[in-house]
């Protein structure tokens, strides 16, 4: 005898075990997965966010403790300050006119700091604008050099014969550098050869220039002298940094007077205020009351929310107009790389100016895999280190960390993969006279150093509101700290298929 549940002989549809869901044809078995998840308890994860990155230099950055939220940076004296670049309004160009240049911007020129305000505004005014293809020029090694350039924008290479005769690019200069400014003051040929490598704007005082603008007053012509031999006598007396030399003596000989000498500080030292990153978390009362397992709906808000700010701090400490390494870098601890794309040479260039104790490079991703191609297409493939459990190249033992915060400069997303960025060089801590990080712990409501969470109460509608507030900012100590690599191209490529056929034909078999 047949269940009264089983199939029909037949087939037939209309079986009470029938299913519309399954089909006509298909009964259904067993209740389905999608009903029986209703009754199942169902293994979750915290709550993720993309934008959360390793933040390693919140981790390699020393912290200095920071009483009353201000840092005051000691210094010595400078008595001849280094070159600056001299910024140029280009705005008046796109309607026809004529770039802008502040008088007081000569001043930038240590040459001309003792100038008397008569003659930097006569000399402002008599600048030339001029627009120069790639190619041309400026100054030639060997030739009269008569006229002091400022490069408004554009780039272009230095270029020396040196001791061996040889034409070796020593430099690239970019906006705001200036050269030529020696050869309007004396009759010395120039030792370098000048040529630009893109389109550029100039600014051009001509030596004939300047002596018109000395010829408009008897007195014009001896103040100017007067200013430059002060510059010159105060040069030997200082050293590389500006900074006054200490007076001293050695020697085997006997009956020697010993000098006397004082080393002076600076009267106006720097001073660093934390920088406040804040914002107001809300949770509803009735979500952290009802739904808290298995995990805290409260906290959950409060970590994400502390990633935010963790990852906008790391952002401030690199980009913040006032403090941010790449606004601290001095103006002689900058340059470019000779052929865009980042070099081993480049970086070794790097290092030869943050030589004391460097600490670590920081850089892109894209920027790190730049210089890994370039490493690729020589032959020297940099050294991995293992930095927090993770793995990093390192060139010459110092570590490149990568960080998305030194942003690519495109103006658009897919020009992006084709633009230009920074890599920094950095000396950290107090002991070496480098960078630290700047916070103030033990503030009231801390659940981390220099990071408070208040509660602010409940509204009306239940919502409790908590205030989360971040204290933190950064000081170089000494410039020579932290350099960078400027205008550094992350799309270029090498085509490794057609250097290896050329390798097969030249018979070194690679």
């Amino acid at each position: 005898m047949s269940s009264p549940i089983g199939p029909s002989p037949s087939g037939h549809a209309g079986s009470p075990a029938s299913s519309g869901s399954l089909g006509d044809s298909v009964l259904q078995r067993s209740v389905t997965t999608s009903v029986a998840r209703n009754l199942a308890t169902t293994t979750k994860t915290s709550p993720k966010m993309m934008s959360i990155t390793p933040r390693w230099l919140l981790r390699l950055l020393p912290f200095t403790q920071v009483e009353g939220g201000t840092y005051r940076v000691n210094r010595t004296k400078v008595e001849l300050p280094r070159a600056q670049r001299i910024g140029v309004d280009l705005s008046a160009i796109a309607g026809g006119g004529t770039p802008v240049l502040a008088p007081e911007s000569l001043r930038s020129v240590p040459l001309f700091s003792r100038l008397p305000d008569g003659i930097v505004n006569r000399m402002a005014g008599r600048f030339k604008p001029e627009q120069v293809s790639l190619g041309n020029t400026l100054i030639g090694e060997g030739e009269d050099g008569n006229t002091f350039f400022i490069l408004a924008q554009g780039q272009v290479e230095v270029l020396s014969k040196g001791a061996h005769g040889t034409n070796l690019r020593i430099a690239l200069l970019s906006d705001g550098e200036y050269f030529g400014e020696t050869d309007i003051v004396s009759d010395k040929p120039s030792d370098v050869t000048i040529r630009t490598l893109t389109p550029c704007v100039v600014l051009t005082l001509s030596r004939k220039d300047l002596d018109g603008v000395l010829a408009e007053e008897p007195r014009l012509a001896e103040d100017f002298r007067r200013a430059i031999e002060e510059h010159r006598e105060l040069q030997s007396t200082v050293n590389r940094y500006g900074e006054r030399n200490i007076d001293l003596v050695s020697g085997f000989a006997e009956n020697v007077e010993i000098p006397e000498t004082f080393v002076d500080y600076s009267a106006t030292p720097r001073e660093y205020s934390l920088l406040a990153v804040q914002t107001v978390v809300r949770v509803h009362t009735r979500v952290s009351d009802l739904y808290n397992g298995p995990y805290d709906q409260l906290e959950e808000q409060m970590r994400l929310t502390i990633e935010g700010i963790k990852e906008r701090q790391e952002w401030e400490l690199i980009n913040n107009p006032k403090f941010g390494l790449l606004h601290s870098v001095d103006p002689a601890m900058r340059i470019s790389p000779r052929y865009g794309a980042p070099t081993p040479d480049d970086l070794d260039e790097l290092l030869a100016m943050v030589w004391k104790k460097p600490s670590f490079f920081l850089a892109h991703p894209q920027a790190i895999a730049a210089f890994k191609r370039e490493c690729t297409w020589r032959g020297v493939p940099p050294v991995t280190a293992d930095l927090f459990g993770t793995p990093v190249i390192t060139w010459r033992g110092v570590p490149l960390v990568p960080c998305d915060k030194l942003e690519i400069n495109g103006p658009s997303r897919l020009q992006q993969r084709l633009g230009t960025t920074s890599i920094l060089l950095v000396r950290t801590g107090e002991a070496d006279q480098g960078v630290v990080g700047l916070h103030q712990t033990g503030i009231p409501g801390e659940i981390m150093p220099s990071l408070s969470a208040r509660l602010m109460g409940l509204d009306s509608l239940g919502v409790a509101s908590y205030l989360l507030t971040n204290y933190f900012s950064l000081a170089v100590l000494t410039d020579d700290a932290l350099g960078v690599l400027e205008n550094v191209e992350v799309g270029y490529y090498h085509d490794y298929e057609h250097r290896r056929r050329r390798s097969h034909e030249a018979g070194d078999g690679i």
